[in-house]
């Protein structure tokens, strides 16, 4: 039995061309927005500005509802620059390009239809006792769907949106030169080691294959602990493009701000736990920040994880380097921060003093729950806006214009992540006693 609702989803563009024609449109449009509102400001007497022009609403709803219709890597180039560039654009640019946080427009059951043909074969419908084809989420690469299968379990698919893969590069390069382009991005806004991690993580998070080999690691890892829970991958219904798994039902993790204060410092206790031990224990971390990846289920009182695309696999000597500076500055050894920062690669022997030193405080703010007897109160913190307000700070100095390895500007995307969520569910977490037990 099949749920079939009306096909009126919004077909994903799979072509090269296709899809270079979408943004081509755009840009046309985001010309003729320009247009329109200088036409508009010259009819009150006043004298248009390029920049003023081009950095309107009007505009950034044009490429937001766009990048939404394209998804893929179009639609996470967006989200990444609304998370990692919204603090340096005007606030109401920056409100509608968050909406590319929340769930994309989800394709037709015609293309669901067709993915699931080409990955299961014809008759997939006979391995099901219920599937149905209203999604529960769509996301950047891919929608999430419901379904029942003939030996009782229940299970969620994800079904990746066709020419998400072969598409990833060109989108990458051509959504980053339409935001420049159309003025929505700062031009002092260095995007490139951006774009290349977007490219990089897409093409991880575009192997279904290799998700789930990463979620079956999970949950080996995690096996037999009350505070997590892992999805079962189901094999024979997983292909590079469909991600098939038991489903695990529970309430966004962000929506648990009302709960009792004791549940919101043991969600959040285990998530900070969690990223320690998987980069000191594991070596292994799932990095995309996203809330939606989190899940609580208020019955067995667990963290739910979800979503292992942008799972990263870190080296033992890059461990121990990050191990050096945790320990340094808890201790507040600063020649000691210094040696880990300079082998990790955020700086070399040739750079200046005070760049260096610039470094080594942000990581002293970073570590600022670390150095703090008993719960660390992240409601009251302004810890993440300070790291911000640091980091764009030393960005802005032309001459130290240094780009970290890769591993470590995920890291920091998923460490300012987890903070993120822990001062909006305002708990209390004593860190010092999490990290204890793992430096």
């Amino acid at each position: 039995m099949t749920s079939t609702p009306r096909d009126n989803g919004t077909a994903v563009p799979a072509g090269r061309w296709s899809r270079m024609a979408r943004l081509g449109s755009l840009a046309t449009g985001v010309a003729g927005g320009m247009l329109a509102e200088g036409a508009r400001q010259l009819a009150q007497g006043k004298r248009p500005v390029l920049g003023n022009l081009l950095l309107t609403p009007a505009n950034a709803h044009r490429v937001a509802e766009q990048l939404s219709r394209l998804r893929g890597a179009a639609m996470k180039v967006g989200q990444l620059l609304s998370m990692d560039a919204g603090d340096l654009l005007p606030p109401e640019i920056a409100a509608i390009l968050a909406r590319l946080r929340e769930d994309a427009t989800p394709m037709p059951m015609s293309q669901v239809v067709a993915v699931l043909d080409a990955g299961w074969g014809d008759g997939w419908r006979h391995q099901f006792r219920q599937f149905s084809f209203t999604p529960v989420a769509a996301a950047s690469i891919g929608q999430v769907h419901f379904g029942e299968l003939k030996d009782g379990r229940h299970v969620a698919i994800k079904i990746q949106y066709p020419g998400v893969r072969q598409s990833i590069d060109s989108d990458v390069d051509n959504v980053a030169g339409l935001f420049r382009l159309s003025g929505l991005l700062p031009a002092t806004l260095d995007i490139a080691p951006l774009m290349a991690d977007a490219k990089r993580q897409l093409h991880d998070e575009a192997d279904y294959v290799c998700e789930g080999d990463y979620m079956t690691r999970y949950g080996a890892l995690l096996a037999g602990e009350s505070g997590y829970a892992v999805p079962a991958l189901v094999p024979e219904l997983t292909s590079a493009s469909v991600l098939t798994m038991t489903r695990m039902d529970g309430v966004p993790v962000e929506s648990m701000t009302g709960a009792s204060q004791e549940v919101r410092d043991r969600i959040a206790t285990l998530l900070i736990g969690l990223l320690l031990r998987e980069l000191f224990e594991f070596q292994l971390i799932q990095t995309d920040p996203n809330f939606a990846n989190y899940r609580y289920d208020t019955a067995s009182q667990q963290v739910i994880l979800l979503d292992f695309g942008a799972t990263r696999v870190y080296p033992a000597g890059l461990v121990a380097q990050f191990r050096a500076i945790l320990r340094g500055a808890i201790d507040g050894d600063h020649a000691a921060m210094d040696k880990a920062a300079c082998a990790i690669g955020y700086y070399d022997e040739q750079t200046a003093r005070h760049h260096r030193d610039a470094v080594l405080a942000m990581f002293v703010q970073a570590c600022e729950p670390l150095r703090i007897d008993g719960p660390y109160d992240f409601g009251q913190s302004d810890l993440p806006s300070r790291i911000r307000d640091a980091g764009l700070a030393l960005g802005r100095e032309r001459d130290f214009w240094h780009t970290p390895p890769a591993d470590a500007l995920f890291l920091h995307r998923k460490l300012g992540g987890i903070y993120l969520l822990a001062a909006r569910l305002g708990a209390r977490v004593d860190v010092a006693a999490l990290a204890r037990g793992i430096l």
